[in-house]
């Protein structure tokens, strides 16, 4: 995962990746100060990084994550 982060470049987000017991965890972190959710994270299992489709699963994956982080920073919506 490492390999396909370093592709990728966002001035509002850094991107991490660290091994846990349960397979490759995603840090996604906000680079602006005092938001209400600093980090998202989605952990992936070791089958997902081994599909010979990863490269492109990898980017949706990154996208919706950012989109769903994107979602939680909201500090207020109609629905709240």
């Amino acid at each position: 995962m490492r390999d396909e982060l370093v592709k990728y470049e966002h001035p509002f987000f850094d991107f991490q990746a660290r091994e846990t017991k349960e397979g490759v965890q995603l840090l996604i972190r906000s680079k602006i100060a005092n938001v209400l959710s600093p980090q998202y994270t989605i952990t992936l299992a070791e089958r997902d990084l081994q599909s010979s489709q990863f490269t492109w699963s990898f980017q949706k994956l990154l996208y919706d994550c950012l989109t769903d982080y994107v979602v939680e920073l909201f500090t207020k919506n109609p629905r709240t």
